[in-house]
């Protein structure tokens, strides 16, 4: 299609429907019917367009606003389902509005002194140096813009930053590339506590199979909190910097060692919602992914009865003596969780950071020294400290997997009670 000398493209995407969206020439027939647009091209050509045609194209984002268009989460920001995400939501759009009308007046002033008095017309450019008057409006009228906007945001801060009076008390920890969460008592003693780690397989991540629904937002266990409770989060990370967000939440807060950040929330209905990291935090950091599932209370409570019961068990395995293939079969998902990361699913890893353990000193050496590098870490190195992530019986099954995968052959058992003297006699 031509206008004006250009060249309008008559279609620019499709529609959510699956429709055909027409070019900007044409798009005005689309307002009316409430479609979700996607624009990828533009128009090409060689001669000017029409005023009229310039004018319909500057108007067309004034009618997708009139028309609810941008309001999709795909293109503006996302409404949440808690009364605090709702109200960032309103302020972000009263704002929006306040620039806009701004706009409309300083360019609309602007425009028309140029159309209008410019030199072909006759006028002459005025000469003077100063007008108090102008000066002061120009000064008072902003501050009193941003006066009248800071008021709706004040209301929100505080409302986002009002932590008390909590029904649920969760310490959100990150570690490269992981989460922890801690369900804490009245007073503040760990009851529940938990990993969420990625489960995306490498497969998908490496395009050798199509990528599922949840592609890289998928965990082996999502964070559960009840429906309709006000929820703490403490937020903090044991090794770097990482931020804690989810979107339908409206919430987010960096996750600093050493320092413990607050939020909360009350969601008022059951599903799965899903975030992500959002502070760059190393090689994998688009690797851990937030899901918080919101559970009606009485199968909140259920699941929680049934953790505290399965952590009585972990703690009783503890004391109990393995076989070489429990070891490995336990050892084996610990490290694909855990370890795989860095060092790799067949154990090469990544020289030099990440050391292979393929006939390596610490694999194949004295097993006190391999139980206390997991253990303890290795300071100045990516080596983390698993002793605070893991229970003796895990550290005891991991080191024992890695002493006998991929021709490492120690020809030795790892029990708990070997992590327990190893790593008290450190």
């Amino acid at each position: 299609m031509r206008l004006g000398g250009y060249n309008c493209p008559a279609i620019l995407g499709t529609a959510r429907d699956g429709s055909v969206i027409p070019g900007p020439c044409q798009s005005a027939l689309l307002f009316n019917q409430g479609v979700s647009v996607s624009v990828n091209k533009h128009c090409t050509g060689t001669r000017r367009l029409p005023i009229a045609a310039l004018v319909m194209l500057a108007l067309l984002p004034g009618l997708a606003l009139s028309q609810g268009i941008i309001f999709d989460d795909e293109l503006n920001m996302r409404q949440g389902v808690t009364e605090i995400s709702k109200s960032v939501y309103d302020l972000h759009m009263l704002i929006l509005w306040v620039c806009v009308i701004i706009g409309v007046v300083v360019f609309g002033a602007m425009f028309w002194s140029i159309i209008h008095h410019r030199k072909s017309a006759g006028y002459k450019a005025a000469h003077f140096h100063e007008n108090t008057k102008l000066e002061i409006a120009w000064t008072v009228v902003p501050t009193l813009i941003l006066i009248a906007m800071a008021v709706p945001s004040t209301d929100v801060l505080v409302d986002m930053y009002d932590t008390g009076g909590e029904d649920l008390v969760v310490e959100v920890r990150g570690y490269q590339w992981k989460w922890q969460y801690k369900y804490l008592d009245e007073n503040r003693n760990n009851t529940v506590s938990f990993f969420s780690t990625l489960t995306t397989s490498m497969d998908e991540r490496e395009n050798r199979v199509p990528k599922g629904e949840h592609y890289l937002l998928e965990v082996d266990e999502p964070l559960r909190i009840p429906v309709n409770k006000k929820v703490r989060f403490l937020v903090t990370s044991q090794d770097v910097i990482h931020a804690w967000w989810v979107p339908d939440f409206g919430i987010k807060r960096d996750a600093v060692p050493g320092m413990v950040n607050e939020l909360w929330t009350i969601v008022p209905e059951p599903g799965v919602y899903r975030g992500q990291c959002t502070e760059l935090c190393g090689k994998d950091h688009g690797y851990m992914p937030v899901v918080v599932e919101v559970l009606p209370q009485e199968d909140f409570d259920r699941w929680y009865a049934d953790r505290l019961a399965a952590e009585q068990e972990r703690k009783k395995l503890e004391s109990m003596q393995f076989t070489h293939e429990e070891l490995m079969a336990q050892g084996e998902g610990i490290y694909t969780k855990f370890c795989a990361s860095c060092h790799q699913a067949n154990g090469q890893g990544v020289p030099p950071v990440f050391p292979s353990l393929v006939g390596s000193k610490i694999a194949t050496g004295p097993r006190d020294d391999h139980i206390r590098m997991v253990a303890n870490g290795v300071t100045g190195t990516s080596m983390q400290a698993f002793g605070g992530q893991l229970s003796k019986a895990e550290i005891a099954a991991v080191v024992h997997f890695e002493r006998h995968s991929w021709g490492n052959n120690t020809d030795d058992l790892t029990q708990p009670v070997d992590v327990a003297n190893a790593t008290a006699a450190n």
